[in-house]
């Protein structure tokens, strides 16, 4: 039955996408979810924190960091297991103060019940009722998934500042109604002091737009992320406090923790530990009001982070269990070429 009503739901959105609209609030919300159980373990704080290749996706500037080829991919379940939320990215050194970076974004809800040529009119009238019932031989299924592909370039201009772009694919399907559309983020990433670092992204610079094959078009609106980190080093390992703050120009208002006329205001913070960079404790508080924990594991060539998320009190939104595996070709073949 849970099945049969996400079809119903689905069909519903089917009807309001014929509608021919533009919208222009919460178009890319399937891109503000967050990557990496790191980052998400800290409430989404990362702008000034990456140092990997979910810097595609947190800072585009914050990936000319890396120093070898990488690898990280994320699976995430949510709402009782109906949502499947995956990240995968690979960022290489080139040269001497260049990186660039593919990572690929998919939330899906897959096998779907399409109902809609599987009712059994017992009335004639074309009004469905009780006495109504489904020819489940007539059902078909599909999935519904959005799709976003980062391509990234970042440039290091020196020891203290380092900036970056993103290009940005999204691809949206819904049964036979499909989206396209195509984004730009730029990114940096300055350090005005030692183990201070700052940091800024702006998502989506020009408005991107997404036309639907059903003729209805969604407007996703610029949010600039800005972001500071500080590394103090005490009993043994390395604390780094987070802070974020997101902008959002879509007149959310009471959606977002404040807001000043049209602009939303979303902070998030984080606090993480990391021993003898061996083993990492993280907490942190998102910007929806989420209390986020996670810890990680550094072995010499992969990293394991996790990060739990709780819903609220409403148990029938079940949690958030996220994992994420981080492959590092950590050998001087493959390293940065060196500065002449």
């Amino acid at each position: 039955m849970r099945n049969i009503g996400r079809g119903v739901l689905v069909m519903m959105l089917l009807t309001s996408l014929a509608q021919g609209q533009t919208v222009a609030k919460y178009a890319g919300e399937f891109m503000s979810i967050g990557v990496g159980g790191r980052a998400l373990g800290l409430g989404g704080a990362h702008v000034a924190l990456a140092n990997d290749a979910t810097a595609g996706y947190w800072n585009p500037g914050a990936l000319a960091r890396i120093n070898y080829p990488e690898a990280i991919v994320m699976h995430d379940e949510r709402f009782g297991n109906l949502v499947n939320y995956d990240f995968v990215s690979v960022a290489i050194p080139y040269g001497t103060d260049v990186s660039l970076g593919l990572s690929v974004l998919r939330l899906g809800v897959d096998g779907i019940p399409d109902t809609r040529n599987a009712w059994i009119d017992s009335n004639g009238n074309g009004i469905f009722d009780n006495v109504d019932r489904l020819d489940y031989d007539k059902i078909t299924y599909f999935n519904a998934a959005d799709w976003a592909i980062y391509f990234t370039y970042a440039k290091q201009v020196s020891a203290h500042f380092m900036y970056g772009a993103n290009v940005k694919l999204i691809r949206r399907d819904l049964a036979e109604a499909s989206a396209t559309g195509i984004g730009f983020d730029i990114g940096a990433l300055y350090s005005p002091l030692p183990n201070l670092y700052l940091g800024v992204n702006a998502q989506d610079i020009t408005t991107t737009l997404v036309a639907w094959s059903t003729g209805r078009n969604e407007l996703i609106t610029p949010t600039v992320k800005f972001g500071t980190t500080y590394f103090l080093d005490l009993f043994g390992g390395r604390f780094a406090p987070v802070f974020d703050v997101d902008l959002r120009f879509e007149n959310r208002r009471f959606a977002s923790i404040a807001h000043i006329g049209p602009i939303s205001i979303d902070p998030h913070t984080g606090l993480e530990f990391d021993y003898k960079n061996t083993v990492a404790l993280r907490v942190g508080y998102s910007d929806v009001k989420q209390i986020t924990v996670g810890a990680g594991v550094h072995l010499r060539k992969i990293d394991i982070d996790y990060s739990f998320a709780k819903f609220g009190g409403d148990e029938t939104l079940g949690n958030t269990h996220r994992i994420s595996l981080r492959f590092v070709l950590h050998d001087e073949k493959f390293a940065r070429s060196p500065v002449n």
